[in-house]
């Protein structure tokens, strides 16, 4: 059996029991320190606050913020009422929180004024014109049925919105009984967590997960770390990621390891905060180790305190991963796989694994989860060093994408085997490689990128009768997204224009970076386009390497 069969919630208030004055969550650039009990108190506030205006089990509230404070408070008082935690990508622009709160049905949103250049509040208010005239908590709107809720997390005041304040304010007169009542009948598999995720068909789908799921997934994810209440783990990828929310938050919580987030991503804060607070841990994509190590005031701080962490989402080159062990001391950093419909993470190495393993291999399987390698054609499982499909079952498998049986179908077989779409080879030790992709996903510095969804953004631009998407070697990112455009006749559309057009409308990392106008596409016999030759064709006009994913398809003739 797994490690725990509680609730979210119940486990949180045993570890508030164990260790009530031990430091749970730190942000040194605000000098904010909470407790357990501290943290256990304020979660409590709003977990009343939100049952105070109408938000109750099942009810999905998405969460549009960087990596503030009250993310994790919504996040456990979410978890204590029941209620599902619906994460929304802080790169999202109108056209995809538009699809998102829609299809998720979200009963509440919860957002900070913006992020970067976006403007977050702007956007709501032009999707919900009706909070311009109505009441806090009372919200009818045409383009949204479901939403009764907008909640601005902060404490200045918004036209038809409640802030986090007043809800906390909420809280404190509510009756407590209610919450008890709700906690003690919740069940460790109802689902508490929804992430949109880019799939092998169509637009994001909502992959739902239970307590069971990530509770115990964060389990042994700190466990391969062998995390205790002595160390501190630096937190500078976002929370709505698993990255941030199971592999960080889930895994701090079930060792009692203190965390130190960042609200976002910057190398000096990273170097800053590692310092200050003598974290034990770090975790990163790799992009933001090189960033850290390539920083010009890398040398002027203190990193001796580190010891381990997660470096994931994209290949690790060796190189970088020498110079995280030797410069950052992080002698004991272990690399992670996983998909987001497996809570996430399938395989992780361990403290003590050798370099070419941690950078040749993404590890072994984490306890209570099998693991095969299945022919994508035959279904027959293979041997050693043999190519095949990672599928896995377990705890770990999310109950399915909401409102999407069919998709659900595709994804879990009839014997509760999850297929990832990437293809695989685990050596006579057990550790696996992943050596390419079945499904036609593009990965840009860990973030995932269905070409699909990019392709229909760009039919709705003037000018274009065709578009294909493929992912285009990148020394940064890994990959970068590449639009191969047939236009129409007579129009007279550029690069630029493309660019601009995708600006203010979907998120920066999926914009095109190459664009590329052509007379037709190459096929095959079939009648199917061969998109790996799009790729050759790119590769050779930029005069760059190919990708080690740029696997050829075979034709279906």
């Amino acid at each position: 059996m797994p490690y725990t069969d509680k609730t979210i919630g119940a486990f949180f208030e045993d570890q508030v029991k164990r260790l009530p004055n031990h430091e749970f969550i730190v942000y040194p650039d605000r000098d904010l320190r909470f407790t357990f009990s501290q943290f256990n108190e304020r979660v409590d506030q709003l977990a009343k606050g939100l049952l105070a205006i109408g938000i109750g089990k099942g009810d999905h509230v998405g969460i549009w913020a960087t990596n503030v404070p009250d993310w994790t408070t919504f996040m456990f008082a979410t978890a204590k009422i029941g209620a599902v935690l619906v994460t929304v990508n802080t790169h999202y622009r109108s056209f995809e929180l538009e699809y998102l709160v829609k299809q998720a049905d979200l009963k509440a949103l919860a957002l900070i004024d913006g992020f970067r250049d976006h403007d977050y509040l702007q956007t709501v208010n032009e999707l919900i014109p009706e909070l311009a005239t109505c009441q806090r908590g009372q919200l009818k709107s045409e383009k949204f049925p479901e939403l009764r809720n907008v909640i601005f997390i902060g404490q200045e005041k918004h036209r038809g919105m409640y802030n986090s304040r007043e809800l906390m304010l909420l809280g404190d007169q509510y009756d407590n009984s209610e919450l008890v009542a709700i906690k003690n009948c919740l069940s460790p598999h109802d689902v508490i967590n929804m992430q949109y995720t880019s799939g092998t068909t169509g637009f994001p789908k909502g992959v739902m997960l239970s307590h069971y799921n990530i509770l115990n997934n964060g389990y042994y994810i700190g466990d391969r770390q062998k995390f205790s209440e002595a160390d501190r783990l630096c937190l500078p990828v976002p929370l709505f990621h698993c990255f941030g929310c199971v592999l960080g938050v889930l895994a701090a919580l079930t060792h009692g390891t203190t965390m130190v987030p960042l609200e976002e991503f910057d190398p000096l804060l990273v170097l800053a905060a590692v310092q200050k607070e003598k974290c034990t841990a770090l975790y990163g994509v790799p992009t933001m180790f090189i960033a850290e190590l390539d920083h010009p005031m890398f040398d002027m701080f203190d990193l001796s305190s580190l010891r381990t962490g997660i470096m994931a989402g994209s290949p690790c080159p060796e190189e970088t991963m020498r110079q995280v062990m030797e410069k950052m001391h992080c002698t004991d950093i272990t690399i992670a796989y996983g998909l987001t419909e497996a809570s996430p993470v399938i395989t992780q190495t361990r403290t003590d694994d050798s370099i070419a393993q941690r950078t040749g291999t993404v590890g072994a399987v984490l306890p209570e989860i099998e693991v095969k390698l299945v022919d994508p054609d035959s279904g027959k499982e293979v041997g050693v060093g043999q190519p095949g499909e990672l599928c896995c079952r377990g705890y770990n498998v999310m109950k399915g994408y909401y409102n999407m049986p069919d998709r659900t179908a595709e994804a879990i077989d009839a014997d509760g085997w999850l297929h990832s779409g990437d293809q695989a080879e685990v050596d006579a030790d057990g550790y696996y490689k992943i050596t390419g992709r079945i499904k036609d996903m593009i990965i840009r510095g860990g973030e995932n990128i269905y070409p699909r969804e990019v392709e229909e953004f760009l039919y709705t631009m003037d000018g274009v009768i065709d578009v294909q998407v493929v992912g285009i070697p990148d020394e940064k990112y890994g990959e970068v997204v590449g639009a191969f455009i047939i236009k129409k006749e007579g129009t007279d559309i550029t690069e630029g224009d493309v660019i601009d057009f995708t600006r203010s409308r979907i998120a920066p990392y999926k914009k095109p970076k190459h664009v590329f106008f052509v007379e037709a596409y190459p096929m095959t016999a079939s009648g199917k386009i061969q998109k790996y030759k799009l790729r050759e064709m790119a590769t050779e006009q930029l005069g760059i390497e190919g990708s080690v994913f740029a696997e050829k398809e075979e034709e279906n003739v």
